[in-house]
Formats: C-alpha cells, sequence, structure tokens
C-alpha cells in the first residue's frame, strides 16, 4: 500500500480518528500484542527529531487500542546512528527513524529520501513523493534490500553551518575540516573541503577539540540545543545542501507483511500524521532559537554569491557522476528536477510574491 492509495482512501486524519471503528473487527481478532523496536539515528536531546519517532509509536498505539506497541530508542542505544538501516535490512529491529542520506555510501540513490543539494524544498518534496510518484520510485529502490520506507518528518531549509572563521569567498573553503552530511560533502570535496559525517552528539566535541573547523547539523532549534554556537559564532545561510531534509521511518518488508492490514493501516497514518507534526513544530520553534542565537552572540552571515555559484557548479558535476554510477538515483533524480522546474516557476509567482512582500512589511 503506498502513501499516495493511503491518503486517497481517507487521509492520516480520518484514518486516526476513524481507525477504531473502522478495522475494529481486524483488531478484536488480533489477541497476541505485536511488539516492535525502532532505532533512531537521533539522539533524544534533539526533541523534534527523537520526538517525531515516539509521536509515530504513541499514535500507533492509540490506534490499535494498545496492540501494537514500537519502543523507541535513542542513538547509539541498541544500533549505532549510522547503523540502522543495516539492522532493519537484517531484521536485528523491526523499524528506524532516520535521515535516509545517511547511507549514500551503500548507493546515492539513498540520498533522494531525504534531500539532494539544490534540490526541492519541504513542500515540494512532499508533492513530488505523493502525488509526483516519487513514493513508488524510492520504495521500488529500498524494497531490493527488504525495506519500507514512510515519509516521516522535514526539517525544512535548513542553516549553511557553525564556522569558526567568516567565509569571503570559495578559496576560504579549501583544507576546511567540514562535519556535514548527505551529498553536501561531496559537493564541497571537490572544493577543497575535508567533509566529515559525525552523528549529531558529536559535532559539539569535535568542534571544541579542533577535529573539525565547521560543523552543520539542521535548524536553529537543534544547533541551540547542542550548544554549537559556543564553539563556532560565524552562522551562515542558506542550507544549500539541504533546501528541505525529509525523515524516513524504514520498515523491514518482512515484519511489514506479516502485519494485520490494521495495523499496516496505522503505521501509514502515523507516519503521515508525524509528517505534517515534524515540519510544523519546527516552523514553530526555528524563529525564537535564531533570535536567541543571534543575541547571544553568533553572527549571521549569508554565504557570499561566489561561494554559493562554485557549489551550484560543483553539484551539477557530482549529480552526473551519481547517476552514471546508479541507475535508482538517475531515475528518480531527473524525476525530482523535472517536478522541480514547474514548482519553482509556480513558488516565484505564489509563495516567494508573497513572502517578500511580507518580509518588507513586518522586517
Amino acid at each position: 500500500m503506498s502513501r499516495r492509495e493511503f491518503l486517497t482512501k481517507g487521509g492520516a486524519a480520518a484514518v486516526a480518528a476513524g481507525a477504531a471503528s473502522l478495522s475494529a473487527p481486524a483488531i478484536a481478532q488480533q489477541t497476541d500484542v505485536i511488539r516492535w523496536r525502532c532505532a533512531s539515528s537521533f539522539p533524544k536531546a534533539i526533541e523534534v527529531l527523537f520526538g517525531t519517532a515516539e509521536m509515530i509509536a504513541r499514535r500507533v498505539g492509540q490506534i490499535t487500542g494498545g496492540k501494537f506497541q514500537i519502543s523507541v530508542h535513542g542513538a547509539g542505544e541498541i544500533v549505532p546512528p549510522l547503523q540502522v538501516l543495516d539492522a532493519v535490512e537484517k531484521g536485528t529491529i523491526e523499524c528506524n527513524h532516520t535521515a535516509p542520506y545517511y547511507f549514500i555510501g551503500k548507493d546515492p540513490a539513498w540520498a533522494i529520501g531525504t534531500c539532494v543539494p539544490f534540490g526541492l524544498n519541504s513542500r515540494q518534496h512532499n508533492a513530488w513523493w505523493v502525488h509526483g510518484g516519487g513514493e513508488k520510485m524510492f520504495n521500488d529502490f529500498s524494497r531490493e534490500v527488504g525495506v519500507i520506507n514512510m515519509l516521516a518528518g522535514n526539517t525544512g531549509s535548513q542553516m549553511g553551518g557553525w564556522f569558526k572563521k567568516e567565509l569571503k569567498s570559495p578559496a576560504d573553503l579549501k583544507g576546511l575540516k567540514f562535519r556535514t552530511g548527505g551529498m553536501g560533502g561531496q559537493v564541497l570535496t571537490k572544493l577543497g573541503v575535508v567533509a566529515q559525517q559525525l552523528p549529531a552528539g558529536e559535532i559539539y566535541s569535535a568542534l571544541e577539540k579542533g577535529t573539525i573547523d565547521a560543523g552543520e547539523f539542521t535548524v536553529p532549534a537543534d544547533d541551540e540545543r547542542l550548544n554549537l554556537q559556543k564553539v563556532a559564532k560565524f552562522y551562515y545561510y542558506p542550507g544549500w545542501n539541504e533546501g528541505g531534509a525529509a525523515l524516513g521511518f524504514q520498515v523491514n518488508l518482512k515484519a511489514y507483511d506479516a502485519l494485520p492490514e490494521a495495523y499496516r493501516y496505522a503505521l501509514h497514518a502515523a507516519t503521515a500524521e508525524a509528517n505534517t507534526w515534524c515540519q510544523a513544530r519546527y516552523d514553530a520553534l526555528n524563529p525564537v532559537a535564531l533570535k536567541r542565537l543571534v543575541q547571544g552572540g553568533a553572527m549571521l552571515r549569508a554565504f557570499p554569491q561566489s561561494i554559493l555559484e562554485a557549489c551550484y557548479k560543483a553539484n551539477a558535476e557530482l549529480m552526473a557522476e551519481a547517476s552514471a554510477k546508479s541507475a535508482p538515483f538517475k531515475r528518480m533524480y531527473e524525476s525530482m528536477m523535472a517536478f522541480q522546474r514547474d514548482q519553482v516557476a509556480w513558488f516565484k509567482v505564489a509563495e516567494a510574491g508573497f513572502d517578500n512582500f511580507m518580509s518588507r512589511q513586518k522586517l
């Protein structure tokens, strides 16, 4: 059952509200409690990311009257944060909550489940996933390793990262040791950056010890919790590498197929609701978090145009290389970029036109 099929059959709200009555016979026949374990790639201290997985587990339990229970474990508790996909593939655990682009070392196609540099924003990604064929293409790919991927949250457009020194041109990037996730690091490598992918909980200590010179995680609400402002003061935007970073709730295919149908609906209902909740929570928290960071001494800076243009050019090279390496990546990337062309034209007229006017009025 695809997310689109699920939504056309009533949507997350309808299923969440009416699941008890609609699926009562199926749930009543299920006498044994089903217990799953979910490993998050995120520490409990990251309230929204870890909380999104907790919300999914809680809602599934509520919909099924407590007969389908999912325990959520923070990064490293039962599985290392960057090995949660391996654990689901092998059936060591039934599910995880993660950013699929952490696994581009396996295949660059995993990046499509989160984002690619200069890719879709969060609303555009949702539209492509649900109505542009994205979900089917991605799950055709993930099913090959025995995994179902459900869209389960988005950070929205992220920040560009924390730097100890001010950036003025692409030359300032050469030799820079920078923590970043996904394919953005591969773009920066082409510009001389030494990119590293570290779990969230290790970024602060790496900056403090000088193991890295700069680091990015997600958005102000999370960065503030990680105290990154205490070890690097220049805070850059925009997050060209993550214009809308989607999260995935990944489920072992055999475990998914073994569920009663009503419980599969419960999973889709819960992840659909969590997808909305996560983005809304970040949109509520980020403005006040950014204000506190700036008031506390963070130096907010826009990336110089020369750096953005250099990254854009390097990204075009990387996307061509990834497309040559992986047929699933090529298929999904071409679909996503074709979808983006119309989306950007529409957003320029509607969203950007309105937002630009309102920013002039309010700011």
